[in-house]
């Protein structure tokens, strides 16, 4: 059995590793910085899945006010779960806790962004009621 909850910075390696299964490697450097400013962050929240102590999955949630609608939104930034957890209801568990936690802050939508290459991530989002959007546009912005 899982059980969910807030991240924690011990939480950091297993979420590095969570990370490199989602094609992130490298973060081991600085993910305690990323993950001390996610959770102190008002608008952020990033829960994990745990199963005998082992974190299996990890939601990482922002919430955005909308200036022309009157609800606002969360996205999922990032969301993985371990390949020996998958089939067992971690990633539906950690997207519906996902929609509880955005409902009660007022959004009216979740959405989320998912590279076209993830075809077995497309699967489980339309299975819980996601539709595709139109165009997504994105533009790099390199420091010097």
């Amino acid at each position: 059995m899982h059980t969910i909850r807030d991240a924690q910075l011990a939480d950091a390696p297993q979420i590095v590793s969570l990370l490199e299964a989602l094609d992130y490697p490298g973060t081991d450097y600085f993910i305690k910085d990323r993950l001390l400013q996610l959770l102190g962050h008002p608008d952020e929240k990033l829960l994990v899945s745990v199963e005998n102590e082992v974190v299996t999955g990890v939601i990482s949630l922002h919430f955005i006010p909308q200036l022309a609608l009157p609800g606002d939104f969360c996205r999922i930034s990032y969301f993985c779960v371990d390949s020996q957890a998958r089939g067992a209801g971690t990633g539906k568990a950690l997207e519906e806790r996902a929609v509880n936690i955005a409902t009660q802050r007022g959004c009216d939508r979740i959405e989320v962004h998912c590279h076209s290459r993830r075809t077995d991530a497309h699967r489980f989002y339309f299975r819980q009621g996601y539709s595709e959007s139109p165009k997504y546009l994105c533009k790099s912005i390199k420091k010097d």
